[in-house]
């Protein structure tokens, strides 16, 4: 049995009117048409009156231009633009809390240090990590964090922009 291709990632980056209601407008439109959102980043810009939103879904060219068209219809939409063929960087950040005892604590360390997180809390019997990096680099981490006993995990979701003198807000 033939495997289909996975459809491709499209991050979109959305600047909005920052005031009530409309982050559950927009995430309505995805669910309305059976998109999941694999992740969501919201928070306020250079100017406090609009908010950057980062959504990264999952689907093919034709419904996600679809998606697409009824974001630019919003009212509250000010911009929009899907990253998928533009150059740009994404990050994440994972806050995860993992057992470690006296006798892990140096293997755990130098995980840490190769991953270039840090360590940012320590008890007896746990340390909190933090890492910033791409999906695959913090998805890495936290396979190599798995065999020590993650007792919690915290993600932000994606955040992107545009590499170069390319702007959302031009």
């Amino acid at each position: 049995m033939k495997q289909r291709p996975a459809e491709p990632k499209h991050t979109l980056s959305v600047l909005v009117e920052n005031k009530a209601g409309v982050l559950a407008r927009i995430a309505g439109l995805f669910s309305a048409r059976g998109y999941n959102i694999d992740s969501l980043a919201v928070g306020e810009t250079e100017d406090p009156s609009v908010s950057r939103m980062t959504i990264v879904v999952q689907g093919d060219e034709r419904v996600l231009e679809q998606v697409e068209k009824q974001l630019n219809k919003l009212i509250d939409v000010i911009k929009l633009s899907d990253y998928v063929q533009t150059p740009h960087l994404e990050r994440d950040l994972a806050l995860i809390k993992v057992d470690a005892d006296k006798a892990d604590r140096s293997e755990l360390l130098q995980i840490v240090d190769i991953f270039r997180a840090k360590i940012v809390d320590v008890s007896a019997d746990s340390l909190i990590v933090e890492a910033t990096g791409d999906e695959d680099k913090i998805e890495a981490l936290i396979g190599m964090l798995s065999p020590f006993g993650i007792r919690e995990l915290s993600r932000t979701g994606i955040v992107a922009m545009a590499r170069g003198g390319k702007s959302l807000n031009t």
